[in-house]
């Protein structure tokens, strides 16, 4: 009974996560494949959600973060609605296997990082801002993050090598984790542990989409230098 009382803390609502984040990403990705309408208005709605989240960290009501917030819904949402329109040669469903890339790389970063970080633990990455987060963790969600996009290169029109793809997950996994961070700060300054409660075992919708708001936007971009020849 003893390793059992250890497991605990250690592993505790883990469950109730994964279920919470398996309900989640079949209806996220059920609405991805669909696109069309739907799709749009399901970012719509999760932008207005996410402004709002965004105005619940805001200090004393400041115009100027509350301005930021825009920039920042806005950016990875419009990616969002890019990458997915996006056709390539060839392709059948390349705008839907270029939003499938992101999410893959940012879920297995986050993945990744739990177990490493509470399996491993160690050096703090940033004590002052997240104390939970480890240095084992960022390499944990980078190895899961670089194995994950180079799978995926298979299936993906861009990055078109396994190499490129698993080193463009790896950049990925850095900043989803520099997304985290800031999100962290926000909620440390404003005292509270989480944005909001829509998602159980989660919190809020800022809680869970972190990590994608400056890989969508920064993924876009490479996309759109690179990946249209």
């Amino acid at each position: 009974m003893e390793p059992q009382a250890e497991l605990k803390p250690l592993w505790g609502g883990l469950k109730l996560r994964a279920l919470s984040a398996f309900v989640l990403a079949t209806v996220v990705l059920g609405i991805l494949w669909y696109g069309g309408w739907i799709f749009m208005l399901f970012v719509v709605l999760a932008a207005l959600l996410m402004m709002r989240e965004w105005n619940a960290l805001v200090l004393d009501n400041d115009s100027t973060e509350r301005a930021l917030g825009m920039v920042y819904v806005a950016a990875p949402c419009a990616s969002l609605l890019w990458l997915r329109s996006l056709e390539f040669a060839g392709q059948t469903c390349g705008g839907f296997m270029l939003t499938l890339y992101v999410i893959a790389c940012v879920c297995a970063t986050d993945i990744g990082a739990y177990f490493a970080g509470r399996k491993i633990g160690g050096a703090k990455l940033a004590p002052t801002i997240s104390p939970n987060k480890t240095w084992a963790g960022l390499w944990g969600g980078m190895a899961a993050a670089a194995l994950t996009g180079g799978i995926l290169s298979f299936f993906i029109p861009y990055p078109t090598t396994t190499i490129g793809s698993a080193a463009l997950g790896l950049v990925l996994a850095v900043v989803a984790q520099a997304g985290d961070l800031l999100e962290s700060w926000m909620k440390r300054r404003a005292g509270v542990k989480d944005s909001g409660t829509l998602i159980p075992g989660h919190g809020g919708l800022l809680d869970r989409v972190d990590g994608y708001v400056f890989t969508l936007p920064v993924f876009a971009l490479l996309v759109w230098l690179f990946g249209l020849s």
